[in-house]
Formats: C-alpha cells, structure tokens, sequence
C-alpha cells in the first residue's frame, strides 16, 4: 500500500472514515467536542464527496431515534455524540442494540456534569457500558480513522448485527492533530463492501410496526441470543484485524500487550493514557525493571481470554480508570478481577486518574508503578487509589 501522509485531528480522522465507508445517512445534534465531526461531514456532502442524506434533528435523543429509522431501512447510517448528548441518548441505545440494528456512532469522551466541565474521561462511555453496543477504544489519531471503518464492517456482520460506538477522549484526540496514512478508497472498497442489509425490515408496501410487546416466554432467550451475539464480536474483530493488516499493514486485536511476557507489574487501561504508559514502562525497562502494559482495545464485549493470556504471567496488575464508579470502584477494574476471580493469577489494585481532564503526566504513572510494586499481592488492604488527586488536603 502506497504510504501517504496527511495531518488530520481525530474528529477529522471519523468524518474521513465515514466518507469512504460511503455511508448513506448521518443524524446528531451538536455537542463539545463531537461537533466538528459533523461539520467536515456536511462539507463532504455538500461538496459531491459524500452521496449521502444528513438529518438534522432538535436533540440527541431523536438523532438516535433517526439513526435507528433509517437502519431499519437497511442504510448504512452513523451518528456522534459526547457526555450529556449521550445521556440524552441513553432511552434508544437500548432500542438500537435490542434490534439489532448496525448504527455506528463516534463518542468523542467528555466528562459527564456536574460541576461544569467539558474536558475528557471515561464516564460516560462507561456509564452505558452495558446497554448492548460494541464499545472500540482508540489512543491516537491513526486508530480512530482505521476503527471507525473496522465498526461498520463489524456491526453488519450477519453474526453479530449490534450497534458500535468508537470511543476516544475529546480535545486529547478529537481536536489534537497527527500525522496519519488515510485509507485509499479502492482499499476501503475491498474491505467494506457495500451494505447487504439483511436486517432491512421497512417495506413500504407491507407496512407492520417494529419493537412489539414479547412477554416473559420469549424475553429471557432473545436476551440471550443478543448476548452471545455480543460474545461473537470477540472473534469476528479479531478476523477483522487480521483482513486489515492484510489489505492496510495495520494490525488489530481486542487487547494489545507491550513488553508484557515477563513482566511482574502490567499497567493495565484504556485510551490515550496508555501512549503515557508505554513511554513510561520504555524508562523504566531500561533501569531494568519487569513492568509492561496492557490495553484494551475492546471492552464490550470484554475479551476474557485474549486478557488472560496476556495477563497471567505478572504478579500484580495496575488498573487505571479514567473514570469512577461512585462507591465502588472505576468501571474497567471489575471486569479485569472478574477475569482472574476463582483462577491462579495476578492480584490487583484500581487507580483512578485523569477525571474532568486532569493530565495523566508521567510522574503519576510512575507512582502508580511504585504502589503496585511494593504492594504485597497477599496482604492488600486497600485496593483503591487516587495517586493525581489531593486527597490528603481534602480528607
């Protein structure tokens, strides 16, 4: 593939991909820091690159409600949202994944108010965690352009068929621009073909009514079958990946090590702080300590074995969240204890960082690093930390 270069920000780097996934109908509402993804998609249509229908709409919630419309309809169709345009949404995720419907939406992170706030985390990705959408998580410019095509050719799989959302932080990645080698069109073509939508249901002709009334007899089995739908997307990204790297030359996983096969510390997270990671564990490699990383580039559906294998040589596991789950713990944390409960493996400690856009600098990776270093895996008593956070003063 020949190697060409451009500078693009990440909400460039979607609206690129939407254009040569030929999608057919875009829907949302504006929203910090989403909105530019709808601004370079409108210029695409509006100048011929793009044949395709744009709905504006008076919120989030029936951007959504259109999105999911025109899916029944068997278009290819995509949306974006951010923070409480997502919260806004939060009613019709359900419908869109409870029908089945292949909407692929770009989630640019913001923080979820209050107190005002419009900078990046987790919260509100992972505070519909479990509303039946396959979540994507990108680290840098390059992976939101190459993800958000992988979504769609992902969700119309005929074996999976559920919604996707690309997540990436706002500003760090939404606005921030990189150098990245955009996907030829003819490539894209080969890899994405056009849409065979065979979860169509709108016919003019014969008109029904969608989303019926289905009492306890059948709602526990359909539930299920959307489940191991879910379950499927595991290894139908990981086929994905590999098609990928053959046509593009970049390859991609559900979960992607980094100096992790003897490493007694793996600092484990998703997102742009595991770039910070990375460089971090380089230093401390080269003073000769055993610490590596792990990121998650699913997590819904989570990847339990492909996190295992990467996973059971360490000792103790540093989970960073970009996120809370007030009075408990962050929302990535359980999952990564779930995979090893009932097993021989790693301990593990939480470590929440970055809320409302605080920097992940390296000097908190590297605290994070020593707590888990000399903690002892049989004698954890605390299992929760805030190492960027003053809580001392606040106490």
């Amino acid at each position: 593939m020949q190697e060409v270069r451009e500078v693009w920000s990440g909400n460039r780097a979607v609206a690129e991909s939407v254009k040569r996934a030929r999608v057919q109908v875009v829907s949302a509402y504006p929203i910090t820091p989403q909105s530019s993804v709808m601004e370079y998609i409108a210029k695409f249509i509006h100048d011929g690159e793009l044949d395709a229908r744009m709905i504006r709409v008076e919120s989030e919630h029936s951007a959504l409600s259109a999105a999911c419309g025109s899916s029944l309809s068997g278009a290819r169709t995509f949306t974006a949202t951010s923070s409480q345009g997502l919260m806004l949404m939060a009613e019709v995720l359900f419908f869109a994944s409870g029908l089945r419907l292949p909407v692929v939406m770009a989630l640019p992170n913001r923080c979820l108010e209050s107190p005002v706030n419009i900078w990046s985390d987790h919260q509100d990705s992972l505070a519909v965690r479990d509303s039946g959408w396959i979540q994507l998580y990108a680290s840098d410019v390059q992976e939101v352009h190459d993800m958000t095509v992988q979504a769609f050719k992902l969700s119309e799989d005929e074996r999976i068929l559920l919604p996707s959302m690309i997540c990436y932080e706002g500003f760090l990645i939404s606005h921030v621009s990189e150098v990245v080698n955009p996907l030829p069109q003819d490539l894209v073509d080969e890899f994405l073909p056009e849409p065979d939508p065979k979860w169509a249901v709108f016919d003019i002709e014969n008109p029904f009514q969608v989303n019926e009334l289905l009492t306890p007899e059948g709602f526990p089995e359909y539930r299920y079958k959307q489940h191991k739908a879910m379950l499927r997307a595991v290894d139908v990204y990981t086929e994905i990946g590999r098609e990928f790297a053959r046509i593009f030359g970049r390859e991609y996983s559900p979960v992607r090590g980094f100096m992790h096969e003897d490493a007694d510390v793996l600092i484990v997270g998703i997102g742009s702080i595991m770039s910070t990671a990375r460089q971090v564990v380089k230093e401390l490699r080269e003073r000769g300590e055993k610490v590596g990383t792990v990121e998650l580039k699913m997590f819904r559906p989570f990847p339990e074995k492909e996190f295992r294998e990467l996973t059971e040589n360490a000792r103790i596991l540093a989970v960073m969240d970009k996120d809370i789950g007030f009075g408990s713990s962050g929302m990535v944390y359980p999952d990564i204890t779930r995979v090893w409960y009932n097993r021989d493996g790693p301990s593990a400690l939480n470590f929440i960082v970055g809320l409302g856009g605080r920097e992940v600098v390296p000097e908190t990776i590297h605290r994070i690093y020593r707590i888990a270093k000399d903690t002892d895996p049989d004698k954890i008593e605390e299992d929760v930390f805030w190492p960027d956070t003053m809580t001392e003063v606040i106490d």
